[in-house]
């Protein structure tokens, strides 16, 4: 498929005519409206260039990949306060797959087929040319109608044949912060890419989002496929998202430095949000099982190697649904099914119905 093209911007041009006069790097140029020495690095990938989109979409009409948010969530100063003990602070999205498709409607807006084989959950309508307004209030695969969010990741493959996780997948919506009061629900339209098609196996262990690697059973913590797995076993994965957000925008050109993993507060085992990403939002925790087994040398990911596993996520919740939830099972401290119903504590009741709708 032809790319489209559209001229540079005759700012641009000037701007890169300047700084190769004066010898400024194109790092920073790239780094557009807003980005502190703290923006993360985009990364390339044949397939996934995770990058600003060359084109104006349905959300980015100008295609310079910032989306800022409207109104932006300003004032805010990250929490370091400890409340009341909680083991728990969490509730489960369970999503099964819809379809696949070679598209990626935040790194490659309105373009379709030009990304890597990718396997989408929880809203049915997603593709390429997907928005905040196409996809919130859509049909869902979620137990929650109210999420019509999209979460998708590269298809994996056993030789040439496509093998997708069976039945509901786990997502955690839980606390990254130690102050779990402080969690508020994401604003609607953010999206972000957790990982990268193009890190290193070492890059893939040391990720702040990194939890056990590969698995299958009593093998753990693999950066790669194990060789085999075990009769009847399902090949794991669980990764996290960054949870503080910078308040400014939806999304960035790198579709990652608007967003920040928590930090540790000096001189305490706290975690709390950085300066520079201030909005405690809830961490993601994808938790998926792929059914293969025995044999795995001809296991691998559309984007390659097992370590390039990555995943994105595009919010399109209802928002009093979503908001329901986080506040009676994040902020509340509970350890909450779809329902938002934690079995340890049937006295605290549930924050939706028997239809997992709000009552």
């Amino acid at each position: 498929m032809r790319r489209r093209t559209k001229p540079l911007p005759a700012v641009l041009v000037a701007t890169a005519l300047i700084a190769a006069l004066f010898g400024v790097g194109s790092t920073a140029l790239a780094s557009g409206p807003g980005s502190g020495t703290d923006a993360a690095p985009a990364a390339a990938h044949a397939g996934h260039a995770m990058a600003a989109s060359a084109e104006a979409s349905g959300d980015d009409p100008d295609g310079d990949g910032y989306i800022p948010a409207n109104p932006p969530v300003t004032g805010v100063t990250p929490s370091d306060k400890e409340p009341a003990p909680a083991y728990f602070h969490e509730f489960q999205a369970n999503c099964e797959v819809t379809h696949t498709a070679a598209d990626d409607p935040i790194v490659y807006p309105d373009q379709p087929g030009r990304s890597h084989d990718h396997t989408f959950m929880g809203n049915r309508s997603t593709d390429a040319s997907s928005t905040t307004d196409s996809l919130f209030g859509g049909a869902t695969t979620c137990l929650a109608p109210g999420d019509a969010s999209a979460y998708w990741m590269p298809s994996l493959f056993d030789g040439d044949r496509k093998v997708l996780p069976v039945g509901p997948q786990v997502i955690y919506y839980k606390s990254g912060v130690t102050d779990y009061t402080s969690v508020r629900p994401f604003p609607k339209g953010l999206r972000f890419v957790v990982g990268s098609p193009m890190q290193s196996a070492e890059e893939f262990r040391n990720h702040p989002g990194w939890v056990e690697g590969w698995e299958c059973g009593d093998s753990y913590m693999n950066v790669d496929f194990p060789q085999h797995c075990p009769e009847n076993t399902q090949l794991n994965i669980r990764m996290q998202a960054p949870s503080c957000w910078d308040g400014r925008y939806l999304d960035t050109p790198d579709h990652q430095s608007h967003m920040a993993y928590p930090v540790v507060k000096p001189g305490t085992n706290n975690d709390i949000c950085p300066a520079s990403h201030p909005v405690a939002l809830p961490m993601i925790e994808f938790k998926m099982a792929f059914p293969v087994d025995g044999d795995m040398s001809q296991v691998r990911l559309a984007s390659g190697r097992g370590y390039s596993f990555h995943y994105d996520f595009f919010n399109a919740w209802h928002e009093p649904t979503l908001a329901a939830l986080v506040e009676h099972c994040v902020v509340g401290g509970l350890q909450c099914n779809a329902r938002g119903y934690d079995e340890t504590h049937p006295e605290r009741g549930a924050a939706l119905g028997p239809d997992y709708r709000l009552p």
